[in-house]
């Protein structure tokens, strides 16, 4: 599983002109799966991500996470996070779990946020064409894997 974590000041994802979701101060996480994913991966990586410390103390320190914050997550699936540009110039996207292996395991993903988060979180739409819009604070971005979990 790759994660691409955003501490962002606003973003939102829209679907066929509708807004899925909408915050203000928080993360926007695009997540991409791979069939060999557990579980174990997602409790790992959520409870890593809410608790992050990638947010500014009264210091000006990255010292507290989204949860101290009292921030808000938007989760959107991207199976181009497992491209591979290995040979030629087109992707290959052969690592990426097929839809019915991904499904679940995002589903997963939205319901440990959750729950590690103690509030909803928005999505974007699996397999659809969304647009996403972030205003990137920082910027921070931090990208995890959770095969090498560095």
């Amino acid at each position: 599983m790759k994660a691409v974590i955003q501490r962002v000041s606003k973003a939102s994802v829209k679907v066929n002109g509708d807004y899925t979701a909408q915050i203000d101060e928080g993360l926007l996480v695009l997540i991409g799966f791979q069939d060999e994913d557990t579980a174990e991966d997602i409790i790992w990586l959520s409870g890593k991500i809410v608790n992050l410390r990638i947010f500014n103390d009264a210091e000006g320190v990255m010292n507290e996470s989204v949860l101290d914050k009292k921030g808000e997550i938007i989760l959107v699936s991207q199976f181009t996070l497992h491209a591979s540009t290995k040979k030629g110039n087109r992707p290959s996207y052969i690592k990426a779990s097929k839809p019915d292996i991904a499904v679940p395991l995002y589903e997963k993903m939205i319901q440990q946020l959750a729950i590690d988060l103690g509030k909803p979180i928005g999505t974007g739409i699996f397999g659809a064409h969304m647009k996403v819009e972030l205003l990137n604070d920082g910027p921070v971005t931090i990208v995890i894997d959770t095969k090498s979990k560095e």
